[in-house]
């Protein structure tokens, strides 16, 4: 079972100071990838009887930093509506990430489009798009095996994002906030349950430990790229990057940890249940945690201003930056 990653711990906060220490992390995350990886359907044993799918098997309970498992209406329930409920929620979250993950491949592939010869950019991104439909296989199977009527993304959403893999030809740094604000949240409530010790079903756990380990790179690399363009961007370019930003975090943030309309409708949970579990400051404040880094990066990039500070404000996604350095700008490629 793959062990939780460490070794990109310090990488993904390092300056990017020129262009040389750029192109130095492009050359480790492309090594990294061809030493460490996995595929879905070699490294994940989907017949061992351990891994079996039972949606009334306890070990899907919500665990306890989840909202709705506060709640004395889901404290009520009986065992098993507690585990599907609970296996609705990973599926879910596993059916919105292979169905982002799926724009996030198309955007990198029209990014790889127009790299000039040599660029090692290029070699990285087909590293990352083929991880990432490894990552989009596990997820199905997964989705599969549970036998519910597992959604997504809302429909209505689902076709305003089919413009997301066009953002590369418009900028390519708005395209790397938009991998970010997908790949930073599921991160964060990632990690947080397994250091929290909440996963108990193997096959959940094996999962979740090969995506955290190869999204470390891919979210290594979107920083990187940000600390090596964003500085030398034109102002006004700047100004719309900083705007756009938070709009973007805040709309992802939600879609990544709220709860899915179906799974309300499917158990009945009441309305007002609902706005206890997810409406309240407790609720919010974990959506604003999980953007934090991003939100950080942008501060040390001096793309937060007074101006779209209140951006962040309206979408309730803004906290003090625990950091801000200087970074000095890098000729960009």
């Amino acid at each position: 079972m793959p062990k939780a990653p460490t070794e990109l711990a310090d990488e993904v906060r390092e300056q990017v100071k020129d262009k040389k220490s750029y192109l130095g992390v492009i050359d480790r995350l492309n090594k990294a990838s061809v030493d460490k990886h996995w595929e879905a359907y070699t490294d994940i044993p989907w017949d061992d009887p351990e891994f079996l799918v039972d949606k009334n098997d306890p070990r899907w309970v919500l665990p306890p930093f989840d909202r709705l498992g506060e709640t004395a209406w889901y404290q009520s329930q009986p065992p098993e509506i507690k585990s599907q409920i609970g296996l609705w929620r990973v599926a879910t979250a596993m059916k919105i990430g292979l169905q982002f993950e799926n724009l996030l491949k198309r955007g990198l592939l029209n990014y790889a489009y127009r790299l000039p010869n040599g660029r090692p950019e290029f070699r990285y991104v087909y590293h990352e798009t083929t991880e990432e439909c490894h990552h989009g296989m596990m997820f199905q199977e997964f989705v599969n095996r549970t036998k519910m009527p597992i959604r997504g993304m809302p429909r209505a959403l689902s076709l305003i994002a089919q413009a997301a893999p066009w953002i590369p030809l418009v900028s390519t740094e708005m395209f790397f906030i938009f991998v970010l604000g997908g790949e930073d949240p599921i991160d964060y409530v990632q990690r947080k349950s397994l250091k929290g010790g909440h996963i108990k079903h193997p096959l959940e756990e094996t999962i979740m430990k090969i995506h955290i380990a190869e999204e470390a790179r891919h979210i290594s690399f979107a920083r990187h790229y940000l600390k090596h363009r964003v500085p030398n961007m034109h102002p006004v370019r700047r100004r719309i990057l900083g705007i756009a930003t938070p709009v973007v975090l805040g709309v992802m943030a939600r879609i990544m940890l709220s709860p899915p309309g179906p799974m309300v409708r499917h158990f009945n949970i009441p309305k007002d249940v609902v706005r206890a579990a997810y409406k309240n400051d407790a609720a919010q404040a974990e959506i604003s945690n999980s953007v934090g880094k991003i939100r950080d990066l942008m501060a040390e990039l001096g793309v937060v201003t007074p101006v779209n500070k209140q951006v962040w404000k309206a979408f309730g996604i803004w906290d003090e930056p625990k950091q801000r350095r200087a970074v000095e700008p890098a000729k960009a490629a």
